[in-house]
């Protein structure tokens, strides 16, 4: 019997965090990559494959990477030519792209497919820490434009069953990102407080959670920690493929000093 694989929401940093000096404390990025490294042997067995939302990455319609190969896409810009370097080469996974989008399709989405797209540094940053043979199939699954909470519950709810066939799904994102409020005055108090607000909703029972995920703008400082969302909604993706699984707080760090948390479910 194939065991049940947890969702994770998964901090991935700022650009290309433990690989090259980005300007971050020194102990933030070794708790962060410390945190990474341990990620793999705290699954109850080595994952089937890979489903990566990585809030890099928007379409029209929820989309997946279908390349058996798929390229590096370095998504960043004016760090150190290292930077460019890094090299990721998991396999992709034609066949569970394929099953994503039926999945989807099944529950009312449209979908699409990318044979061209590379992975960006949402997976291969905090993955190339994760799984560093870069030996488990990687399938990347773009967020909806509109990037509607209750859209992406729903986007993960359709994708819960890959859980039960081995498929171990990150949301990569960061519970905190507003480029400007990383050196704002009274922004350390912005994140403490969303991040507690996060911490506990993750733990409730998962009607209320995702009830208070789908109404996340009404939490404290929601907007002064997100001005533009698509560094959250990977988590919404993930909640919603949770069922009834308990939430829990596997990392909790600072990044630039601002408070950030990982999620997992199950």
């Amino acid at each position: 019997m194939t065991a049940r694989q947890p969702t994770l929401y998964l901090p991935h940093g700022g650009g290309p965090t433990t690989y090259v000096d980005v300007g971050t404390p020194a102990d933030e990025v070794e708790a962060l990559g410390a945190y990474w490294r341990g990620v793999a042997a705290s699954l109850p067995e080595r994952p089937r494959a890979l489903l990566v939302v990585s809030a890099h990455w928007e379409e029209d319609v929820p989309t997946v990477m279908t390349s058996p190969r798929p390229p590096m896409l370095y998504d960043y810009y004016d760090f150190p030519p290292a930077s460019y370097e890094i090299q990721w080469p998991a396999p992709g996974d034609p066949s569970l792209a394929v099953r994503v989008r039926g999945l989807l399709e099944a529950a009312g989405f449209a979908s699409a497919e990318d044979a061209e797209r590379g992975f960006d540094h949402g997976t291969f940053v905090p993955l190339g820490r994760v799984f560093p043979d870069a030996d488990v199939p990687t399938v990347q699954l773009s967020l909806e434009r509109g990037l509607d909470p209750a859209r992406h519950l729903a986007m993960g709810r359709a994708l819960a069953p890959l859980r039960d066939e081995g498929v171990f799904l990150v949301g990569s994102g960061m519970s905190y990102h507003n480029m400007r409020g990383f050196r704002a005055p009274g922004a350390d108090e912005h994140a403490e407080r969303f991040d507690a607000w996060l911490r506990e909703t993750s733990r409730r029972d998962a009607v209320a959670r995702d009830a208070a995920l789908a109404r996340w703008m009404d939490a404290p400082a929601a907007r002064e920690v997100h001005p533009r969302e698509e560094h959250l909604l990977p988590l919404m993706v993930v909640a919603g493929a949770a069922g009834s699984d308990a939430g829990s707080v596997p990392f909790q760090g600072r990044f630039m000093t601002k408070a950030i948390s990982a999620i997992r479910f199950g």
